[in-house]
């Protein structure tokens, strides 16, 4: 009974802790749907984003998006850390949650452990994404581009703003070390 009653207990801990948390999507974030993966796989560069200790003291920070042979979506993210004056590579990989119209998954860099990666936002020619964590601490402005329209960048900003996103906390990244 004892070991019943810790592992419930073990359980309860992690739940609240948001490590067994089935939500993927902030409270009043939608993911894009119809959401063409093709179109998304490629390279993005990072505009701005709610910084967190894993891109901490990165900038020139990009993401590239290719198909892994499971069907799995392979995730390259690479930036120039600016304390230690050197490129950093992470590669993971991302499962759509629901299905691959719902632009709705979850990526892992760290073995077993997923988190949220939830397009919200898209312009027609997928030139342009803003893309939401798990919560509210997490959010990416991504282009094709080193830079966005300043119309695409105000709506994006105001989407993050509507869902409850803080945007005056986004670190704008600066691209001037890539060619």
């Amino acid at each position: 009974m004892k070991t019943k009653s810790l592992i419930f207990s073990l359980l309860t801990i992690m739940f609240m802790m948001g490590l067994l948390s089935c939500a993927t999507i902030p409270k009043g974030a939608v993911a894009v749907q119809p959401f063409e993966k093709e179109k998304y796989l490629g390279k993005w560069f990072e505009i701005a984003r709610m910084d967190f200790k894993f891109e901490k003291n990165l900038n020139n920070t990009t993401a590239t998006y290719s198909v892994n042979d499971n069907g799995t979506i392979k995730v390259d993210n690479r930036g120039y850390n600016t304390k230690k004056e050197e490129w950093v590579q992470a590669t993971g990989k991302a499962k759509f949650v629901e299905n691959e119209n719902v632009a709705k998954l979850k990526v892992s860099f760290f073995g077993p452990f997923y988190s949220g990666y939830n397009v919200i936002a898209i312009d027609k020619g997928y030139q342009y994404a803003l893309v939401a964590g798990k919560s509210l601490k997490y959010l990416w402005i991504l282009s094709r581009e080193k830079e966005i329209p300043a119309d695409t960048k105000e709506k994006y900003l105001k989407i993050a703003e509507d869902i409850g996103y803080e945007t005056s906390d986004l670190l704008w990244v600066e691209h001037d070390k890539i060619k």
